[in-house]
Order: structure tokens, then C-alpha cells, then sequence
């Protein structure tokens, strides 16, 4: 299994996906908190429709406690500010795949404390900024999972 981890997200409908997302391809969710937004909010269940429960969502504190929980697991910064496509990485079962808010991204003392190799970015036309946080989560993730032949339970 694939961990997705969203950093301190401020947008409801798109945790919402991502929720949804995370019940489709099987990756646990982890969010760290604070969220920009209350984790009840109607914006969150309707985006994620029925697939909250169906969904493996963990909360954190902060990132720290995120951090002490993965353990020694690969952490992959998802980050326009990326060394490396997506895509030129063999994702391995257990990767935890971390994104940014949709705001601010990652920020800097989360980013160098990750080796530069697993800073991912997505390929963008030079004049664009970045994409929606949930179509950056899909395109990783599903790489991840395609790279692993889509086997369930990785």
C-alpha cells in the first residue's frame, strides 16, 4: 500500500477528493494538521460522497507526530519546487507520498529535510504555477500504483 499525506490542507472539496481518491486506489490518508477547515465541514462529505467510510484516514498534530509514525518508511516530497519528474522514480510498496497546502506548499524546513532524489514534480508548461492539489495527488499516486502493476494491497 501507498500513503498519500497532505500537509496542512486548506481546502475542503478537494480533501473531499482526495478522500474519494484514496478509497479507489487503495492508499491510506494521512492528514496534517492544522486543516484550513473543519474536518466535519459539508464542503469535505460532499466532495468525498460515501467513500469516508471506506477510506483509511489518519490525523496528526502536527508533522513531527506524522513523521514519528511513518517511521522508516520513503517520505517523497510532491513539490513544484521537485529536482525529479514523477515518473523517474520505481516507487516501492509503503512510499508515503506528501503534498503541501494548496496555499503555500511545502515549506522549507519540511523540504530540507528531504533529500533532494525525492523531491517529485510533476512536468508543467513553463508559465504554470501548478496544478489542483487533487489532480497532482491522482497523477502521482496512480503512477505509483501502475508502476506496481495496480496490485491491490500495495
Amino acid at each position: 500500500m501507498f500513503h498519500i499525506a497532505l500537509y496542512e490542507p486548506r481546502i475542503a472539496p478537494n480533501t473531499g477528493n482526495i478522500i474519494r481518491l484514496a478509497a479507489n486506489n487503495g492508499c491510506a490518508l494521512h492528514l496534517i494538521e492544522p486543516l484550513g477547515f473543519d474536518f466535519e465541514e459539508k464542503k469535505l462529505r460532499r466532495a468525498g460522497l460515501d467513500y469516508h467510510d471506506l477510506a483509511n484516514v489518519t490525523r496528526y498534530a502536527n508533522y513531527a507526530l506524522f513523521c514519528e509514525a511513518m517511521g522508516e518508511r520513503r517520505i517523497l516530497a510532491c513539490t513544484t519546487k521537485g529536482s525529479r519528474p514523477h515518473d523517474a522514480l520505481n516507487y516501492q510498496a509503503g512510499d508515503v507520498l506528501l503534498f503541501g497546502s494548496e496555499t503555500h506548499g511545502l515549506p522549507d524546513e519540511v523540504l530540507l529535510n528531504i533529500a533532494p532524489e525525492r523531491r517529485l514534480r510533476i512536468p508543467m508548461m513553463p508559465d504554470s504555477r501548478s496544478l489542483n492539489l487533487s489532480n497532482a495527488v491522482a497523477i502521482i499516486s496512480y503512477e505509483a500504483w501502475r508502476q506496481n502493476g495496480f496490485l491491490e494491497g500495495i
